[in-house]
């Protein structure tokens, strides 16, 4: 049986890439010690960290399942219990709010990092490019960010249909446009610098020179361009959801635990304000988190501790 063997350039490519992916995730690492260093940072990255143990055990913490209907215990307030009380179903909601905190945690994440992927992609080539692929790139870029985020997200959503993963791809499209054009500014900046001519002037190919040279060294601005896409992307799945665009039901989505319970709100607040304490804290902690990255970067580097 034949096996597939790599040329040396393939190989040369395929450890480039891994290299860079390695610098990324040690550079990530380090920005979120420089962060801790912040009083924003104390404070955001405890509060993701909480709503990330949520997301991975929410569904084995709950007491309940999220779709578990006792309806003779509807709109019940506060009891031993139940801890936050039942909605028109008699479902538990701090069961559903536990549960949801998977669905919305992990649908905003997997959107930005496919916005995150796509932008740097299209940011790094297009800015390492210049010249007129990189004017007609950008003139791309911009036409999508002429439409609001929420009303491109509507409009992919009314064409693909609602379901995880198109909301995935929905988010990783509206952020697109708007990672590149960071990440082009920030290859702009980089390319001139000594340390990438001297790579050129080695006859360096420029799949290395961008993924070796560039890349890493554009780890903090990624950083922080995740941290504030992930707090858009919470808003944009919760709004999805509240719109009904989202996931259906009867899943436990936190906007559209919102959505079904505004009807109901004066008979038991609790359907209501529950997940939308669970949304606001999420997006406080993370553009605390990404305020705290912020900050680091402009603290003076004895003050640093990674």
């Amino acid at each position: 049986m034949a096996t597939a063997t790599l040329t040396p350039a393939e190989s040369e490519r395929g450890n480039a890439a891994t290299r860079a992916v390695v610098g990324l995730a040690r550079g990530a690492r380090r920005e979120f010690g420089y962060a801790w260093a912040t009083p924003a940072g104390r404070i955001g990255l405890p509060l993701v960290l909480v709503h990330v143990v949520l997301a991975i055990a929410g569904t084995v913490l709950a007491p309940f399942p999220a779709t578990e209907f006792h309806l003779l215990d509807r709109f019940s307030g506060p009891t031993m219990t139940y801890w936050l009380g039942t909605d028109e179903f008699g479902r538990d909601i701090f069961s559903r709010v536990l549960s949801g905190a998977t669905s919305i945690i992990l649908v905003s994440a997997a959107g930005t990092a496919l916005g995150i992927l796509l932008g740097t992609i299209v940011g790094l080539s297009s800015g390492y490019a210049g010249g007129k692929v990189d004017e007609v790139v950008m003139r791309v870029m911009d036409g999508l960010m002429s439409f609001p985020a929420l009303l491109l997200a509507l409009l992919v959503l009314t064409t693909l249909g609602s379901s995880h993963i198109n909301i995935v791809f929905t988010i990783g499209i509206v952020f697109t446009p708007r990672v590149a054009r960071v990440l082009r500014s920030a290859t702009l900046s980089i390319k001139t610098m000594e340390f990438v001519q001297s790579a050129r002037l080695r006859g360096e190919p420029a799949y290395y020179i961008i993924f070796r040279e560039i890349l890493p060294n554009t780890t903090p601005v990624l950083t922080v361009e995740a941290s504030v896409r992930l707090s858009y992307a919470v808003l944009l799945a919760s709004s999805l959801g509240f719109l009904g665009l989202g996931v259906q039901p009867p899943s436990s989505d936190w906007g559209l635990m919102i959505s079904e319970g505004r009807a109901h709100i004066a008979n038991a607040p609790l359907i209501v304000l529950a997940p939308s304490v669970a949304v606001a804290s999420l997006v406080i902690g993370v553009n605390l988190l990404a305020e705290g990255l912020r900050e680091a970067r402009e603290l003076p580097k004895g003050e640093r501790t990674p």
